[in-house]
């Protein structure tokens, strides 16, 4: 009883597309030739710019993957240049080699690379992002802490902690950086200047 039942279903179903079929077919033929070449020409305006559309997303996938393909790998090696930094970093505080010949030409050597390694990414358009001096901008930079100076503005990038790097025009990473404020006793004196020019504002009114 349940196969006769889907078998009058699926004849309804099939009646019913031949329906549709035949009165898109009998509008057709009420149409006149001039609004049937319309109508046709209005089909094959929106097929072209539906083609056209599918070939400049696939033209933009493609250049992002001839492009940005490497993105996750050249983000991993930028820990190659981070060892690097540490290990220098470690054998300048190593007071058993201080001064030593042995110290000046391991560092020599792990200069050579990072310079070797930098010049490498900037082949591949991967360029390191310039920090010290610049203000601080949450797209490439990221503060990690502050640092009274008074000789700079508030927000100045006086120190890089990481180096961060830009591929083309995206983001690998940010720079880690401090950043610089102004001492707390400047603060409080601008802020004694500003209330005693409010005072001086509020008596001249009067």
């Amino acid at each position: 009883m349940e196969k006769d039942q889907k078998k009058a279903s699926d004849n309804n179903d099939l009646k019913d597309e031949k329906s549709e079929s035949n009165k898109e077919s009998i509008k057709q033929n009420d149409l006149d030739p001039k609004e049937k070449i319309k109508e046709l020409e209005d089909k094959l305006t929106r097929n072209l710019a539906e083609m056209e559309n599918q070939r400049r997303r696939f033209e933009k996938e493609k250049e992002d993957a001839f492009d940005y393909g490497g993105f996750a790998f050249a983000r991993e090696t930028l820990n190659l240049i981070d060892n690097l930094e540490r290990s220098k970093k470690s054998l300048e505080n190593d007071e058993s080699l201080k001064n030593s010949n042995t110290l000046k030409k391991t560092l020599d050597h792990l200069e050579v690379i990072n310079k070797d390694l930098i010049s490498i990414f900037k082949k591949n358009n991967i360029e390191p992002i310039l920090c010290i001096n610049k203000k601080l901008d949450p797209n490439f930079h990221q503060a990690m802490m502050e640092i009274e100076d008074d000789q700079k503005e508030p927000g100045t990038i006086i120190q890089e902690i990481q180096k961060g790097f830009m591929m083309k025009d995206r983001l690998l990473r940010p720079a880690l950086v401090a950043v610089s404020k102004k001492t707390e006793k400047n603060t409080k004196n601008e802020t004694d200047d500003n209330k005693s020019k409010e005072n001086q504002d509020k008596s001249i009114n009067k």
